[in-house]
């Protein structure tokens, strides 16, 4: 590999990351430092899908937009990986040719890391890292569960397809050895949840690596985009529906 196409690698690497999930790490570390200097984090709340908006119809747009630009950076990551690797959506399994696997390896890792991260999360309240979580406050409006939804599918494209196609599809191409790609890439995820307390830190850096490992093993990220999104949509979703009246994020 001549020392130009490194460059350019690292460059669209960078631009996508900046534009996206490495811009989050930044702004969680310093959201945890904020946190962390403030009061003790078990005192302390964090808040996700939070109105936009208070009139009900300009919080809807502005819902939508938020949802569709955050997935700008996967359109990119898509185009990089097409125009300078040659790889298409059906290489990296981000399609729907076996949808019956997918969705059974899917729900699998669903309920594996479901009872993994209401563990890490009800330890990290126990020992003070972790903040409370209330993640569905927006009003009770007839589009405020669809919007949860998309709200879950963006996490869980943007997070698998950028986490994990792209990073590992760059990461081989400038000699990265699996682990190094696995670990940096898990590393990377636990950084941008740092936000939340060091228990979801934690929590989404031990998800990364089974993650990771699963994507380098199988070689397709829809299976992971789905148990994402399933983790993402029952949280949601749940809190908004039960949550409060069983005092979840209290």
């Amino acid at each position: 590999m001549t020392m130009s196409s490194t460059r350019i690698l690292k460059i669209e690497v960078f631009l996508v990351l900046g534009l996206s999930l490495g811009q989050s790490a930044v702004y969680s570390l310093i959201s945890f430092a904020d946190k962390a200097t403030r009061a003790p984090l078990r005192e302390q709340t964090t808040s996700l899908n939070n109105p936009l908006n208070t009139r009900e119809y300009f919080d809807l747009a502005y819902q939508l937009l938020d949802i569709l630009f955050a997935l700008i950076p996967v359109a990119l990551a898509l185009y990089f990986m097409h125009r300078t690797l040659g790889r298409s959506i059906r290489d990296i399994g981000f399609d729907f040719r076996r949808p019956g696997k997918d969705a059974l390896l899917g729900v699998c890792m669903f309920l594996i890391m479901g009872i993994g991260t209401l563990g890490v999360y009800a330890a990290g309240r126990a020992f003070g890292i972790t903040t409370a979580l209330a993640t569905a406050n927006l009003a009770d409006y007839w589009w405020s569960v669809p919007v949860l939804i998309l709200s879950a599918v963006r996490h869980a494209v943007l997070e698998e397809v950028v986490m994990l196609a792209f990073l590992f599809c760059y990461g081989k191409r400038l000699n990265l050895g699996p682990w190094v790609l696995i670990l940096g890439s898990a590393l990377l995820r636990g950084s941008y949840h740092l936000y939340q307390g060091a228990g979801p830190m934690i929590g989404n850096f031990a998800m990364g690596v089974v993650f990771g490992w699963l994507y380098q093993k199988y070689g397709r990220v829809m299976p992971l985009v789905i148990a994402h999104f399933l983790l993402d949509a029952v949280g949601f979703v749940g809190f908004m529906l039960i949550g409060p009246a069983v005092g979840v994020g209290n």
